[in-house]
């Protein structure tokens, strides 16, 4: 799963167990043409016994079971974190030289190499979307999974997706809501908050 590095450092710091990321393609609402239906959930089983897609899926029905089908996993599922990253050229315990994997969100200044004259060389950061899975350092264990509208989220919420601890000392509510609104716009887009999506909530704890 992609992370940018504010993301990567808060989870590094333990202030990030939550992730919040877009159903696609987002739920087709049938209150439109049903005013006593409204859509809620994403998948379930109907009382007699048929499995209701997910995209068509009523709270207000005759009753039954519904879950939430995740594509990034169920509780238990492991997730490997994919995160910027580049090589740089060191010596090793031995003496001789090689390459190091460095990480732009814990040393965003990192060079490739220096060498004894001084004189450096910039290194080539690797995007996220490229990390292969062995230069994961990060691994999370999914513990819950739900769903809600992206403006639902609430205090807490926010709190878990990773508020930063300086502006958790004179900030507030109201901070918190600009703070978060601000990141996910910055992810997805101007409107993005406004579109107010059906997203998939991700809690997980750091394994790794």
């Amino acid at each position: 799963m992609i992370f940018n590095g504010e993301m990567v450092r808060a989870i590094l710091d333990g202030r990030k167990t939550q992730t919040r990321r877009i159903i696609k393609p987002q739920p087709f609402d049938r209150s439109q043409y049903r005013r006593d239906h409204q859509i809620e959930i994403i998948s379930g089983r109907a009382e007699n016994g048929d499995e209701i897609d997910g995209l068509y899926a009523y709270t207000k029905s005759t009753g039954g079971t519904w879950d939430a089908k995740c594509p990034f996993g169920q509780p238990g599922d492991r997730l490997w974190v994919r995160e910027t990253s580049g090589l740089q050229v060191r010596r090793d315990a031995l003496g001789g030289t090689g390459e190091f994997r460095v990480y732009r969100a814990s040393n965003p200044d990192a060079i490739r190499y220096k060498t004894a004259s001084g004189e450096t060389a910039p290194i080539k950061w690797v995007p996220s979307i490229h990390m292969p899975r062995y230069a994961s350092r990060i691994t999370l264990e999914i513990t819950d999974v739900r769903v809600e509208r992206l403006k639902h989220i609430p205090r807490d919420g926010i709190i878990a997706e990773g508020y930063p601890a300086e502006r958790a000392i004179d900030g507030g509510d109201y901070d918190q809501f600009l703070w978060y609104r601000d990141l996910w716009e910055s992810i997805y887009g101007v409107g993005s908050w406004q579109a107010n999506p059906w997203i998939w909530v991700i809690e997980f704890k750091q394994i790794k």
